[in-house]
C-alpha cells in the first residue's frame, strides 16, 4: 500500500523560517531496500510543530562535516519499486541490480567505511522545487492522477505510451528529485569546509532527462537534473551550473527547460537519429541562452575512441571557458555496446574514463563540486557493471572493465563522420 505524499514548504536560504504546525513529515530512508518515513518534530507547551527551515549546515538529515571530510563518494538510493511495468526496459529491477554490483564488488560503505557514504536520510521534494522546472498544473495534474493509476493498476501519462505510472509513481518521482537535491546540498556542504569534496552519485529512478516543461516523455516523470540545477541556484546561491549528458538519447528535456538560460550549460552527446529526434547540432540554445547549448549527435557506432576525442575537444574547452559553480551529470549507461536501444558501442571502460576524467575537471573549474544522476541503461549486467567501475573512478582506484568487456562485440568506429560531427560544433561554438 502506498504512504501518502503531502509535500513540505521548505523556505529556500535567505527565507525566514517558518514552522508549520501539525505537518506530518519531511524525511525519507531507504537503507536495506526499507524505506521508512521520519518526522522532525519540535515540542513547545505541548503542541506538535514540524520546523521546515533550510539550512545545509543545521539540517539533521545531512551527513555531519567530519562525515562529509572523510567520503570520497556519497551515494543515495531510490529504487521507487512500485514504480514498475512488467516487461519494460525502464523497470524495477534497475537499482537494486546497480546495488547489488556495488555490495559484490565491496564498493558500500560496509566494505569500505567512511570513504563511500550513503545518504540513506533525505527530504522529499516539494511540489513547489518541481514547478521550479515543470508547468504547476502538470505537477498537480499527475498527482491527481494517482486515484485512476490506483484504481486500474497502470497508466500511460504520455500520450505516445513509452511513460507509464502506478499509483506509486508522483511519490517515487518527489523521492528521487529529493535524493538528488539532498547530494547537492551534501557536496556543496562539503566544499565549504574541502578543495576536494565527495563526487555525489544518485542511484534513482525514474529517469528524469526527457521528461518536459509540460509534463513527461520516454520514461521520464520529472526531470532530476534540472531540479537540482534550479535548487543550487536558489538555495546556496550558485550562479553558473553546467550539465553534461552522455546518456545514448538526447535530454531533450532539460534542454528545454534551460533553452534560454545563460547561466545553466547544457552539453549532450547522443546518437544522432535515436529518440526522441531532437538534439540538432544547429540547436545552441535561444535568446540571452543562445551559445549556452551545445548538441553532439554522435553517428551509429561511436565508441570510446569517439567519446574520449569529445570529451578532450568539446567538453572540457567548453566547462573551462563557461567556469560554472557546480558540475551536474546525466548519467545514462544505455550509450553501452550490450545496451538494447540503441547502437553506441561504449565500453564499461568509456564510463570509467567518463566518471574519471568528468572528476578531474570538477577539481579544476569549480572545487570539485560534481554529482552524477542516473538517467538510462537497461541492459542489467552493463548497467551495473559500469556504474560499479564508475565508482571505482570517482575512488581514484583502477579500472576492472577488462574483466567484463569482451573486444569481440566491438567494430570499427565511423571516425570520419565522428571527425565531422566534432569540427561542426568547435566551428558553431568557437572552441
Amino acid at each position: 500500500m502506498a504512504l501518502p505524499v503531502r509535500p513540505l514548504s521548505v523556505p529556500r536560504s535567505g527565507e525566514i523560517s517558518i514552522c508549520k504546525k501539525n505537518h506530518p513529515f519531511v524525511g525519507f530512508n531507504l537503507r536495506n531496500g526499507l524505506s521508512l518515513w521520519r518526522k522532525q518534530l519540535v515540542k513547545h507547551n505541548n503542541r506538535v510543530y514540524t520546523c521546515c527551515s533550510f539550512s545545509t549546515e543545521k539540517d539533521p538529515l545531512l551527513p555531519s562535516i567530519q562525515q562529509l571530510a572523510d567520503s570520497r563518494i556519497i551515494y543515495s538510493v531510490s529504487a521507487a519499486l512500485g514504480h514498475n511495468k512488467d516487461s519494460h526496459p525502464e523497470c524495477s529491477a534497475r537499482v537494486p541490480a546497480i546495488v547489488t554490483a556495488l555490495e559484490k564488488n565491496e564498493l558500500t560503505p560496509k566494505f569500505r567505511g567512511s570513504e563511500i557514504l550513503e545518504l540513506a536520510n533525505f527530504k522529499t521534494a516539494t511540489i513547489e522545487d518541481i514547478a521550479n522546472v515543470h508547468e504547476k498544473a502538470y505537477v498537480l495534474g499527475l498527482e491527481k492522477a494517482m486515484d485512476e493509476a490506483s484504481d486500474s493498476g497502470l497508466i500511460f501519462i504520455e500520450g505516445s505510451g513509452p511513460t507509464y505510472a502506478t499509483s506509486t509513481t508522483f511519490q517515487d518521482s518527489l523521492i528521487a528529485a529529493g535524493a538528488g537535491m539532498a547530494l547537492v546540498d551534501s557536496v556543496i556542504k562539503a566544499s565549504r569546509n574541502s578543495l576536494d569534496p565527495p563526487t555525489g552519485f544518485a542511484l534513482i529512478r525514474p529517469p528524469g532527462h526527457h521528461a518536459v516543461p509540460k509534463g513527461p516523455m520516454g520514461f521520464c516523470v520529472f526531470g532530476n537534473v534540472a531540479i537540482a540545477a534550479r535548487h543550487a541556484q536558489r538555495a546556496h546561491g550558485l550562479k553558473r551550473v553546467f550539465i553534461i549528458d552522455f546518456d545514448v538519447h538526447h535530454g531533450n528535456g532539460t534542454n528545454d527547460a534551460f533553452s534560454e538560460d545563460p547561466d545553466i550549460f547544457f552539453l549532450s552527446t547522443h546518437q544522432d537519429g535515436s529518440y526522441p529526434g531532437t538534439g540538432k547540432i544547429s540547436d545552441i540554445g535561444k535568446g540571452k541562452g543562445e551559445g549556452t547549448t551545445l548538441n553532439l549527435p554522435l553517428p551509429g557506432g561511436s565508441g570510446d575512441i569517439a567519446m574520449r576525442s569529445a570529451f578532450e575537444e568539446i567538453i572540457v574547452p567548453c566547462v573551462q571557458r563557461f567556469k560554472p559553480d557546480l558540475i551536474l551529470v546525466s548519467a545514462g549507461y544505455d550509450a553501452h555496446v550490450l545496451d538494447p536501444l540503441a547502437n553506441l558501442q561504449f565500453t564499461t571502460g568509456t564510463y570509467y574514463s567518463l566518471a574519471k576524467d568528468i572528476k578531474r575537471l570538477a577539481r579544476e573549474v569549480c572545487g570539485g563540486r560534481c554529482v552524477f544522476f542516473l538517467e538510462g541503461g537497461y541492459n542489467l549486467e552493463s548497467l551495473s557493471t559500469s556504474v560499479a567501475d564508475s565508482f571505482r573512478a570517482l575512488l581514484g582506484e583502477e579500472s576492472l572493465a577488462s574483466e567484463f568487456d569482451n573486444p569481440a562485440y566491438l567494430y570499427d568506429e565511423p571516425m570520419r563522420k565522428v571527425r565531422d560531427a566534432i569540427e561542426r560544433a568547435k566551428s558553431i561554438h568557437c572552441l
